[in-house]
């Protein structure tokens, strides 16, 4: 008998002979899907997108957000975070038709990002409330690497594609011909690996700030963290 066959016989003997009922198991996921509201966990605001920013914004998914209210005025959000940290005005468009539309004079652009990218600018096509995610789908205007290669990257994002929670996502896009690659990018990149320390960076963007465009959004004092 090898190691792997002593150590699986072992399991098996902890886990006993405890049979699993398929029927029984299907019961009792139909019955928790029937009231879904019990079982999911509350949001951080009543809002949509003011749930969304909360949840990016707090210290565990370690994001900033903006509103703006067309976008047309992404460029000159841009221009404010470049500002505001002092760096250069280039930045990598993703080659997404939304993005290439806009006026981007006032800024060097190109059309790759390279693998020490500074910024990056990006646009997701579903933001979920409940985690702070954005989603990413491959195709010729997502290339996958732009969402891990620029030390800092800005995504914008509809407001009227922000979803409640992860399932509704899995929802909408029931019936679709599936990407290759979907990304679900929560917060900049982190990990604890070393002595429980987090790093952010580690395996992707350090700085990570998502801009909503939101026609509803009105005022530049609401709905903005730094």
């Amino acid at each position: 008998m090898s190691a792997r066959d002593t150590i699986l016989n072992a399991v098996r003997g902890g886990l006993g002979n405890t049979a699993v009922d398929p029927a029984a198991v299907r019961r009792e996921a139909d019955a928790l899907l029937q009231d879904l509201p019990s079982i999911r966990p509350p949001l951080l605001a009543d809002g949509l997108v003011d749930a969304f920013i909360a949840r990016v914004t707090s210290p565990k998914v370690a994001a900033t957000a903006e509103c703006i209210g067309s976008a047309s005025a992404l460029p000159a959000a841009v221009g404010r975070y470049l500002e505001a940290r002092g760096l250069p005005a280039v930045v990598a468009l993703q080659p997404a038709a939304a993005l290439q539309s806009l006026d981007w004079a006032g800024f060097e652009t190109r059309d790759r990002v390279a693998p020490d990218e500074t910024i990056a600018i990006g646009f997701a096509r579903w933001g979920i409330a409940e985690t702070g995610s954005l989603v990413f789908h491959s195709d010729a205007e997502t290339p996958i690497l732009a969402n891990f290669l620029p030390l800092h990257h800005l995504v914008m994002v509809r407001a009227d594609t922000i979803l409640p929670f992860l399932d509704d996502y899995a929802a909408a896009t029931t019936g679709q011909r599936p990407p290759r690659n979907v990304n679900i990018v929560t917060g900049a990149s982190g990990t604890t690996d070393i002595e429980g320390s987090l790093v952010l960076g580690a395996h992707g963007p350090r700085y990570l700030h998502v801009v909503i465009v939101d026609e509803q959004y009105d005022s530049p004092n609401q709905r903005a963290s730094p």
